[in-house]
């Protein structure tokens, strides 16, 4: 098999990155983020330099906040937060912060984030898992589950990166708060906010580089637990201080803020969210045509953020892994756990890339 098909006249092969994380940036966000650590501000100083207490790290922090109001139009009952820990220091904050002794928390599991939210929630309460997709590996998303009345909050993943779901709509909880890990599909659709209670991302995916966590809560939820929190570790605390208790981590959320002016300026939410359903359609549509290649989430929840398939024939996978790594794509061997192929396409993926990914597999002929 000719393993390189395109003519790469350039010394250096462009390189099409679809790792579900770290993940890519825009161009324009890496070019103004380089730019800031030799000068930033025109102050002389790179901004791995400046003091978060400067009136121009205070103004990244506040345009930023803002910034995350208005592209998911949330008013001042809800509160911004920019913290560390990843999405793992969040599985514990959230029950450690909404959930009391003898209280319950329901949880629907899609998968391993899922399953190590859950695994926190003991230390603080009664977790109670509604419903779970385990018995398919987790190949799409339960819905035939209901709250019970004596539910403090409903725990949900929006997208699972491993496995390659999402979900489509979500549910509607009335007596409960709704609380959502949304790190992998954050501002890449449309949806109602103020239905959730709580929601946290890890920035690496469709926000900024990893070193930071977006936090949104709504503020009359919280403070109302009967155990002593940790000072660092109550959500009051960095609401308080505008996420700067303790020395925040300034470049990442610069990036972060750098993407969120770039993703204002996409259209929002709504014109990225076009492009992203149009990526995704690209892509099932030559899984389902090609003969070689087959999708593994169920068809309704399948994920427009990662797409998960495999070889029709698996002795097939290495040529094709092999075939994508010598034409320039990056980042497409499946999570170990599954295995096969995944093609994270966020938000910064321009779709010349997914027509380049979607080229590569009709040409792709093993021997």
């Amino acid at each position: 098999m000719n393993t390189n098909i395109f003519n790469q006249k350039q010394s250096i092969m462009k390189i099409h990155n679809f790792s579900a994380g770290p993940a890519i940036l825009p161009q324009v966000v890496l070019d103004e983020a380089a730019q800031a650590v030799e000068n930033f501000e025109n102050l002389g100083l790179s901004i791995l330099e400046v003091s978060h207490r400067s009136k121009e790290i205070v103004s990244v922090m506040d345009e930023a906040q803002k910034l995350v109001k208005e592209l998911l139009h949330l008013g001042d009952d809800y509160a911004v937060l920019f913290l560390t820990g990843g999405a793992s220091t969040q599985f514990f904050m959230t029950a450690m912060n909404l959930l009391n002794e003898g209280e319950t928390a329901c949880y629907v599991d899609t998968g391993v984030w899922s399953t190590k939210a859950i695994k926190e929630v003991s230390h603080f309460g009664t977790v109670n898992v509604l419903s779970s997709s385990e018995d398919s590996n987790y190949n799409y998303i339960p819905k035939d589950w209901s709250v019970p009345t004596d539910t403090k909050y409903v725990h949900i993943t929006s997208n699972n990166t491993i496995y390659g779901t999402q979900y489509q709509t979500f549910p509607k909880v009335d007596n409960a708060i709704l609380v959502a890990d949304m790190s992998s599909d954050i501002f890449s659709h449309t949806f109602d906010a103020t239905q959730f209670g709580l929601i946290y991302a890890g920035a690496q995916k469709n926000l900024g580089p990893a070193g930071t966590t977006l936090v949104i809560v709504k503020k009359d939820i919280l403070g109302q637990v009967n155990r002593a929190i940790p000072t660092m570790l109550d959500y009051r605390t960095h609401i308080k201080k505008d996420s700067s208790f303790n020395t925040p981590p300034v470049y990442p959320i610069y990036v972060c803020l750098l993407t969120l002016r770039w993703l204002q300026g996409q259209g929002g939410i709504k014109a990225v969210e076009a492009i992203n359903k149009k990526k995704a359609d690209l892509l099932y549509s030559e899984i389902d045509r090609n003969p070689f290649f087959k999708g593994v989430a169920a068809i309704e929840d399948r994920s427009s953020m990662n797409v998960t398939f495999v070889a029709n024939n698996s002795a097939h996978e290495a040529a094709f892994l092999e075939y994508c790594a010598a034409n320039g794509i990056s980042g497409v061997k499946g999570h170990r756990s599954v295995g096969g192929f995944r093609a994270s396409i966020y938000n910064a993926m321009p779709i010349e890339s997914v027509e380049y990914l979607v080229g590569l597999m009709k040409n792709f002929k093993p021997e």
